[in-house]
């Protein structure tokens, strides 16, 4: 199992390298309160990144903590008979 995500670790890495490499160009993002200038790979992976976590927020804050709260009352439930 330890081999497996090391070898998806390595893939992902070098994915992210490759993205970098192929798109060299310097974009500027204009954040509203903020500019930063960046190359594009940086920029697509960053998103990527973002993306990635907002996603994880969304599926814990709606799937696993209605469960843990469900699993909470089931087990006060059974204690408490």
């Amino acid at each position: 199992m330890r081999l497996i995500r090391l070898l998806i670790a390595l893939a992902c890495l070098a994915a992210g390298v490759a993205v970098g490499a192929m798109n060299p160009q310097v974009v500027a993002l204009d954040l509203g309160f903020v500019a930063v200038s960046t190359t594009l790979g940086v920029a697509v992976i960053v998103a990527l990144l973002f993306g990635v976590l907002v996603g994880g927020l969304v599926l814990a804050a709606s799937v696993v903590l209605p469960l843990q709260q469900r699993l909470r009352r089931a087990e006060k439930s059974r204690n408490g008979l």
